[in-house]
């Protein structure tokens, strides 16, 4: 499999002011996988308690999605429960029970060590680089991280950036991670601890690719109805590595055309609860919006004015 992602696989229970949702699927690697799978193949690792309605991941499984590095273990999975503000750009986590997630120690099915693009999703960065060691040559990794990460385990995260080839985080994380407020100069402390590239997703307002010599930005898709932010940001990324994975290229040019592909997932992910804004998207569905991101960025250059 060339495409592989390490992460959650969860129960979430969402309250928006738009309506709200109980124990549906969620966790970073289901979000990934959903979208990235109308692009590429995804083999995901990750581990679930005997509660989980793995029926329903039997079902995506028909997408292209290969669950069998997930476990199934005793006990309860990993649940999350949030509500969200109106404007849906802030939210607060009503309760965490981790279950078996707390005890994950992730462990590859035969060929996951041969994936040449890898996802760290969202854990321990200790589990992150424990992964990373079981892969053999890896063309393209990326990983992600979150605020309680960076302020409980900031040496290993800082070791694993290394490692990695890109960071992909919003603009909260970065500016924590690398103490400055100016999301520009954030991404770049971010490259001068060792990443090639950095992702910084920034909500409605798009996302930005930093390198050492340039910054590409891709805005976010309009929509008029946006129901559920949850898993947004790995959507971004199932289309970002999907696309790549699809292509089997990493030049400046593609990844760019990724961050377009990351865009559009996103732009389904928050169109319903937890991944059913993806129920019936095809993959001519995501060409004919990417398309639509040509006439939405594009700018005729005038000739110049005497």
């Amino acid at each position: 499999m060339t495409l592989l992602v390490v992460g959650s696989v969860a129960l979430d229970s969402v309250s928006t002011p738009f309506g709200e949702t109980a124990d549906a699927l969620g966790g970073s690697a289901v979000h990934f996988a959903v979208a990235a799978s109308l692009l590429h193949p995804v083999q995901v690792v990750g581990v679930v308690g005997d509660d989980y309605p793995v029926g329903e991941l039997d079902r995506l499984a028909g997408r292209g999605i290969d669950w069998s590095g997930v476990e199934r273990v005793a006990g309860e999975s990993f649940r999350w429960r949030g509500k969200y503000s109106y404007d849906l750009q802030s939210r607060e986590t009503l309760e965490t029970r981790l279950g078996v997630f707390a005890d994950f120690r992730p462990r590859l099915p035969a060929g996951a060590e041969n994936a040449r693009f890898l996802f760290l999703g969202n854990i321990d960065p200790e589990l992150q680089l424990d992964v990373l060691n079981q892969v053999k040559q890896p063309e393209l990794v990326v990983c992600d991280t979150m605020n309680y990460w960076i302020q409980s385990k900031r040496e290993a995260l800082l070791t694993l950036l290394k490692r990695v080839d890109m960071l992909m985080v919003n603009d909260g994380e970065a500016r924590e991670l690398s103490g400055d407020w100016n999301i520009h100069r954030a991404g770049r402390w971010i490259l001068d601890h060792g990443p090639e590239r950095v992702v910084i997703k920034q909500g409605e307002f798009g996302a930005l690719l930093i390198e050492r010599d340039r910054t590409f930005h891709v805005p976010a898709y309009p929509l008029e109805e946006v129901f559920d932010p949850t898993g947004a940001g790995d959507a971004f990324a199932g289309g970002f590595m999907g696309y790549l994975a699809r292509v089997g290229s990493v030049d400046t040019d593609h990844l760019r055309r990724a961050m377009v592909y990351g865009a559009a997932m996103g732009s389904w992910s928050v169109s319903g609860f937890d991944v059913k804004g993806f129920e019936g998207v095809t993959t001519a569905d995501v060409e004919e919006r990417v398309r639509h991101f040509v006439d939405l960025t594009h700018i005729p250059i005038a000739e110049q004015i005497s």
